[in-house]
C-alpha cells in the first residue's frame, strides 16, 4: 500500500519540472485564430507552439502581460486577444534594438495599431521598467540578448531584479531561448545567439524567481548547439528551451 501512495505523489511532484503537453484554453485558440493577424505569423504557430506555450505561462482573460522585447510583435498580436478587453499587454521594444535597426519601429508600430489593450514602450534597456505590477512577462528567443557585448558585465543579472519586481507576487517570468552547450560565462550569446540554459537558470533565480518547470516541444536532439542561429543550416530548427519562473508569493 505504501508503494501506492508513493508513486503517485512522485507523479505530482515531477509533473510542473517535464511538462510536455498543455490544454490550449479557449482564449488563447481564439486568439491564434484572430483573423487580424499576419498571415506570415499564423503559418507560424505550429512550429512555434504558440497555444501550448502561453498555456504553459497561464495567460488568461484580464491578465496584464509584458512582451520583453517584443521584436516583430508575434506574440504581441495573440496576448492582446489572449487577455481580452479587461487585459493588458506591454510591448517593449529596445530603444537600443531601433538604433541598430529601424525597422524595429515600424514592426512595433504595426504590431501594437489594431489593439486598444496594448501599450507600445521604446525606452532603453539600461532603464525601463514596466510602469505596473503584471501577472506574466515572456521574453521569447530574446534573453540572450542581454549579454551582447552592448551591455556592460553583468547586466542581464540586473535586469533579470527588475523584471522580479515588476511581476505581482505569485507572477510568471516565461523564457524561450535558443541553447548553447555549457558556458557559463556567457560567451555564446554575442558569437552564437545561443545561451547556456544552466546558466541562464542561475543567474534568474539569482534575481529571487524560483524556477517552476520546463515545456519540451521546442527541443531538437539534432541541434548540435555550435552553429550561430542565423545559419542556414539550422535557423528555424534550433533546440530551445522553455523555461518558467515564479515569483513567490
Amino acid at each position: 500500500m505504501k508503494k501506492l501512495v508513493i508513486l503517485p505523489a512522485l507523479i505530482a511532484l515531477a509533473a510542473p519540472f517535464a511538462a510536455h503537453a498543455q490544454a490550449v484554453s479557449p482564449a488563447i485558440t481564439a486568439a491564434l485564430a484572430d483573423p487580424a493577424r499576419p498571415e506570415a505569423d499564423r503559418a507560424r504557430d505550429t512550429a512555434r507552439h504558440a497555444g501550448e506555450i502561453l498555456a504553459f505561462a497561464g495567460v488568461k482573460p484580464g491578465d496584464k502581460v509584458g512582451d520583453f522585447i517584443m521584436g516583430g510583435g508575434y506574440w504581441t498580436r495573440i496576448l492582446a486577444r489572449a487577455v481580452g478587453d479587461t487585459g493588458r499587454v506591454w510591448a517593449y521594444q529596445p530603444a537600443e534594438f531601433i538604433k541598430f535597426n529601424a525597422d524595429y519601429a515600424e514592426q512595433q508600430k504595426t504590431a501594437v495599431a489594431p489593439y486598444a489593450n496594448v501599450t507600445a514602450a521604446s525606452d532603453s534597456l539600461a532603464t525601463y521598467s514596466f510602469p505596473e505590477p503584471l501577472d506574466v512577462i515572456l521574453t521569447v528567443q530574446n534573453y540572450h540578448d542581454l549579454h551582447l557585448k552592448m551591455s556592460p558585465p553583468g547586466f542581464a543579472a540586473v535586469m533579470a531584479k527588475r523584471l522580479f519586481d515588476s511581476l505581482k507576487p505569485g507572477g510568471v517570468f516565461l523564457v524561450v531561448d535558443h541553447v548553447a552547450n555549457a558556458d557559463p560565462g556567457f560567451a555564446a550569446p554575442d558569437s552564437l545567439h545561443r545561451i547556456d540554459p544552466a546558466a541562464a537558470r542561475k543567474e534568474i533565480e539569482s534575481a529571487g524567481f524560483v524556477f517552476d518547470g520546463e515545456l519540451s516541444l521546442l527541443r531538437n536532439a539534432e541541434d548540435p548547439h555550435t552553429a550561430s542561429v542565423f545559419d542556414p543550416s539550422i535557423r528555424g530548427k534550433t533546440d530551445q528551451f522553455v523555461y518558467r519562473f515564479r515569483k513567490p508569493d
